[in-house]
Formats: structure tokens, sequence, C-alpha cells
């Protein structure tokens, strides 16, 4: 049996994660904007592989801006808040468009893909922005950290 036959015949252990798993400002977001159990995996998901775009963002923005929350877990809980819904909206609309007739089936894919990505990209951007107003702006500042009251 050659190398590769083995490989495909070895089972790939799928890892669950859970709200558990997450830092304690996933969960304060998720209790706050009291996120419904069917967004959840989503969410977790979304949670884990959106931590390096996070950190880029986060280490680019201002002191000024970081300075509106307590740290970048905060950060990155709101930015997988916002990528899940608007993953979730995206795919949605996905599914009610018709491929157009000029494209293969694996360029409509690539596209969707791409357009995903640049989705979930302006989730990062909008909330990096929403945190540079918030900074000179005191009743939005109170509404970030009123998700964040312990």
């Amino acid at each position: 049996m050659s190398d590769i036959e083995k490989k495909e015949d070895q089972t790939i252990e799928e890892v669950k994660f859970t709200l558990d798993d997450c830092s304690p400002e996933l969960r304060q977001v998720v209790e706050f904007e009291e996120v419904p159990e069917e967004l959840l995996d989503m969410l977790i998901n979304v949670y884990k592989a959106s931590e390096p775009s996070s950190r880029e963002a986060w280490d680019q923005l201002p002191a000024s801006a970081q300075n509106v929350l307590d740290n970048f877990e905060q950060f990155h809980a709101l930015v997988a808040l916002s990528q899940s819904y608007s993953g979730i909206d995206f795919l949605g609309e996905m599914q009610e468009t018709e491929k157009p007739s000029d494209m293969t089936e694996e360029e409509y894919t690539d596209y969707k893909a791409v357009t995903l990505d640049r989705v979930l990209h302006n989730c990062v951007k909008d909330m990096g922005k929403q945190l540079k107003k918030a900074r000179r702006n005191p009743p939005m500042k109170r509404e970030f950290l009123e998700i964040f009251k312990k």
C-alpha cells in the first residue's frame, strides 16, 4: 500500500470546540448579545480561525483606539461575532443567487470564497473604525464598555 493510500485510509479526527475553550470575553459577548444556540458553533470556529487577522488589525490601531477596550481579547470577541453574522448573511444571499452562466462551477466557488473573505476582512476593518470613532464619542464608548461589565 502506498503512502497516499495509507493517508486516505486514516480517519481525520474532528476537533469540536465549545464556548468553554474560548476566552471569557467571548462568553461575555455571547451572553450580552444573546447569541442564538444555532450560531454558537459557527461563532466559536470563526473565533478560533480569526485570531491572526484580528491581532494584526489590533496591533495597527492607535493606542487611543485600543484604550476604548480593556484588551485584545475583547476586540477579538467582537470581531468574531460581527464576522459570524456577516458570514451567515452572505451565505444566505449566495444561496438565493444563481450562478452566472458564463462561470464554471469552479470559478463560481472561487468567486464565493474570495467574496466571503472580503466580507470577513471588512468586519475587522469596520470594528477598528468603530473603536477609532468611540475614542471621541463617549456614548459610543459606553456602549462598548457595557458589553464587558463584570
